[in-house]
């Protein structure tokens, strides 16, 4: 099973993911991710990868997708969750070339539905641990009074320092003018499936898991 996961900043997509990575099987393919792990790889993707971050430039399309094609040819257990890409529908047109020509499709894309003022709230809350990525909120999953995170034990937290109401007002505006048309287009094709993001994890998780089947 292939799918996507759309929805703005602090959605709550890569808690999720890795709720899927662990009871499917699935492989999470995070654009971020890919990149870091590409420019220390030492191989000829991963140099050119290094070139263009160095040099302050976006990394392109091309790149991108060459990087997704190399995790595509190798072992993907139960499927693959695309995360923070696509992103715009000349990615989305791309991925679709891609998912064809090695014999595979896109089973679904769920939208993360969020309520903008919730999540300025929820977000401007968050900080995560600084070795496993785990996500608190300082009014719904409180850091734990022991100092240790939950899930490895580490007790390095730290917060993002665009968690801010201006900043994340920001980066809201450039998801809705770049990446929200993808909802249109995939539900154009019959692929779109909603759930609510805002609600508690263990709910938000159980209806992705209703979208699936």
């Amino acid at each position: 099973m292939n799918i996507i996961l759309l929805g703005p900043p602090g959605a709550g997509k890569g808690t999720q993911a890795r709720r899927l990575v662990d009871e499917r099987d699935m492989t999470q393919l995070s654009t971020g991710d890919m990149l870091r792990e590409a420019r220390t790889s030492g191989t000829e993707m991963g140099r050119v990868v290094a070139e263009v971050m160095d040099r302050g430039d976006l990394v392109t399309d091309e790149i991108v997708i060459g990087l997704i094609e190399e995790k595509l040819n190798g072992d993907h257990g139960g499927g693959f969750i695309f995360d923070g890409f696509p992103r715009t529908l000349t990615q989305a047109d791309a991925l679709g070339e891609l998912l064809k020509r090695h014999g595979t499709t896109l089973d679904a894309v769920i939208e993360m539905k969020v309520d903008d003022a919730a999540l300025v709230e929820r977000i401007t809350a968050r900080s995560t641990c600084g070795e496993c990525g785990e996500v608190y909120n300082d009014i719904t999953k409180p850091q734990p009074a022991d100092g240790k995170c939950a899930n490895c034990g580490a007790s390095n937290f730290k917060r993002r320092a665009d968690d801010n109401a201006d900043s994340l007002k920001q980066r809201l505006m450039e998801y809705y003018k770049k990446t929200s048309p993808l909802i249109g287009y995939y539900y154009a094709k019959g692929d779109l499936k909603t759930v609510d993001g805002l609600g508690e994890i263990e709910d938000v998780a159980a209806e992705i898991g209703k979208a699936l089947g």
